[in-house]
Order: structure tokens, then C-alpha cells, then sequence
């Protein structure tokens, strides 16, 4: 079974879209948090270590950006 997936976006952010595109291709299903919509999501990113988007979270491990670590991240989510 998948685990909770939550990606941490912003409006007209490509890398968030890449993500977010990714997640959908490998048939991980998640939660968008859009930071400009809630700022209290945006609390929640720092909470992480970070301040920009997109950060990807799978049981608490939080990963920023569209990179090698973001593959280790899907791995986890569909294990």
C-alpha cells in the first residue's frame, strides 16, 4: 500500500509541476499543499529545514527540488 504523499507547491512553479508529474507517471497518488493558498503551509515547509518549493514529504522525510534523492523518496512511497 502507498504511503501519504504531500508535495509542497506554488502557482507557476516548473519544478513543482515536474514533481508533481513524476509522482503521477509512477502512480503515487499525493496531496498538494499549495504555499500561496495557506501560508500555514508554508510554516510547515520550514518546519522541514526549507523555505522554497516544491519539498516532497514520505513519513516525515522531506526532500526539496526534482533530484536524485526525490527517486529514493518514490521507492519509499511505494514500499
Amino acid at each position: 500500500m502507498n504511503k501519504q504523499v504531500i508535495v509542497y507547491t506554488t502557482n507557476d512553479c516548473i519544478e513543482c509541476t515536474m514533481v508533481k508529474k513524476v509522482l503521477s507517471e509512477e502512480g503515487i497518488s499525493f496531496e498538494t499543499r499549495n504555499i500561496s493558498v495557506n501560508p500555514e503551509y508554508q510554516e510547515e515547509v520550514e518546519k522541514y529545514g526549507f523555505l522554497g518549493v516544491p519539498v516532497t514529504v514520505v513519513e516525515n522525510r522531506a526532500v526539496k527540488g526534482f533530484t536524485n534523492e526525490l527517486k529514493d523518496l518514490i521507492e519509499l512511497a511505494k514500499s
